[in-house]
């Protein structure tokens, strides 16, 4: 009895003693476990990010501003004479034909229209009239002149062009040479027309006073100087008006230019004769133009949140014409995209993938799975692509969009590749 108590305290002990070695083994194995899990939540897991590729390729600055259009030969038509004004018959958008069409007729004042002081007036204006005319005439003939020269030039360039001697930038800058010499001749004939204008209204109102009729029809008859429309009227109804006063505004809309108010730091950026599109016409119609002139004065405008802008006009003059089916008149609203800087071939970045770092910009570039900082060159970007000067090479990979949690030398995996 006491060996088989023995034997039995024995198998006891080691009973005990296999289940408390288990429940250690339980115990460390559990824990084992958990810092293994712990440990395995601390290892940076790689970054599921999108690149897209370095490439060559063409690059267009440009601004993209509303503006409106504006009839550039526009007359005001005045009274020459004080007199009474009878009803002015034409609405805005009448046609009307130079020398022919009756714009507004002015009867006489026994008092204001015969006495001696307005007779010497009408012979000063009449005077001045000529001499303007005669101005006018030279002012045409030198634009005429301009005009052939660059005619010739052209027909010299396009002789040169099918030899391949010169360039086609060349071949269009002397193109736009010969458009401009012919916009500024137009101008100068339409100054004369008006100055021929003034001058046969001068006379007029001068032979009032020498070619009295018995009937006592003193009226003052103004024809119309261009051939053209209605642009405003101003006084429609009869009533006695000063010298001066004005009665319309005629114009022809054939004749269109575009003003474009943009801020004055966009503004400086602007080259002489840059390259205008408008867009928006209608119909997908689309119009090229260049700057004619950049105004040396600003203005201050308020903005649509309140802010006060600097704001200057810049002048596009029409190249292409204007096609049937787009309906422009004076005052239209236009949207312009303004080349500010072109270049055929640079190296090329998604804007995407640049950051601020202090001053510099900086990229991720991808390589071998890893994310790298760099540094890199940005001159010109139109906000979808930048120039690179350096810090990049061609084909390379960079990282689009890197999130903040984005470090050098990071892990990534690579989701899609953009072109």
């Amino acid at each position: 009895m006491t060996d088989n108590s023995k034997i039995e305290g024995t198998n006891s002990s080691r009973n005990r003693n296999r289940s408390g070695l288990w429940r250690k083994i339980l115990l460390y194995s559990g824990v084992a476990a958990f810092l293994g899990a712990i440990v395995y939540g601390f290892i940076p897991k790689p970054v599921v990010v999108e690149t897209g590729l370095v490439t060559r390729g063409p690059l267009t600055i440009s601004i993209i501003e509303e503006g409106e259009t504006r009839i550039r030969h526009r007359y005001v038509i005045s009274s020459p004479v004080s007199g009474y004004l009878s009803r002015v018959e034409l609405r805005p958008g009448a046609e009307i034909s130079a020398g022919e069409t009756f714009l507004a007729t002015i009867d006489a004042q026994p008092s204001g229209l015969l006495d001696p002081r307005t007779k010497a007036e009408a012979e000063a204006r009449f005077e001045a009239a000529s001499a303007m005319k005669q101005l006018r005439e030279t002012e045409v003939e030198r634009a005429r002149a301009a005009h052939e020269l660059a005619k010739k030039e052209l027909e010299r360039i396009d002789a040169l062009g099918e030899n391949e001697i010169v360039s086609i930038q060349e071949r269009d800058s002397f193109e736009t040479r010969a458009l401009l010499s012919e916009l500024e001749l137009q101008g100068a004939e339409f100054a004369l027309s008006a100055a021929t204008f003034e001058a046969m209204q001068a006379r007029a109102v001068l032979e009032q006073f020498s070619n009295l009729v018995a009937n006592g029809d003193y009226a003052v008859k103004i024809l119309s100087p261009i051939d053209g429309v209605v642009l405003k009227v101003f006084e429609e109804n009869a009533r006695i008006v000063p010298a001066g006063a004005s009665i319309m505004e005629v114009g022809d809309p054939r004749a269109l230019e575009a003003e474009i108010e943009l801020l004055s730091s966009d503004a400086q950026t602007i080259p002489e004769g840059a390259e205008v599109t408008f867009e928006r016409l209608g119909e997908g119609a689309r119009i090229r133009g260049r700057v004619k002139i950049v105004e040396p004065v600003g203005f201050t405008k308020l903005s649509a949140l309140g802010v006060e802008e600097q704001r200057v006009i810049v002048r596009v003059d029409f190249i292409d014409p204007i096609p049937e089916n787009v309906k422009l008149g004076d005052r239209y609203r236009v949207e312009a995209q303004i080349v500010t800087w072109h270049s055929d071939d640079v190296l090329l970045v998604p804007a995407s993938a640049l950051f601020r770092k202090g001053r510099d910009w900086m990229t991720f570039v991808a390589v071998d799975g890893k994310a790298l900082l760099r540094k890199v060159g940005i001159a010109h970007n139109d906000g979808i692509s930048a120039e690179v000067t350096f810090g990049l090479s061609r084909g390379e990979s960079v990282i689009l969009y890197p999130p903040d949690s984005l470090r050098d030398e990071s892990k990534v995996t690579i989701e899609g590749i953009k072109n």
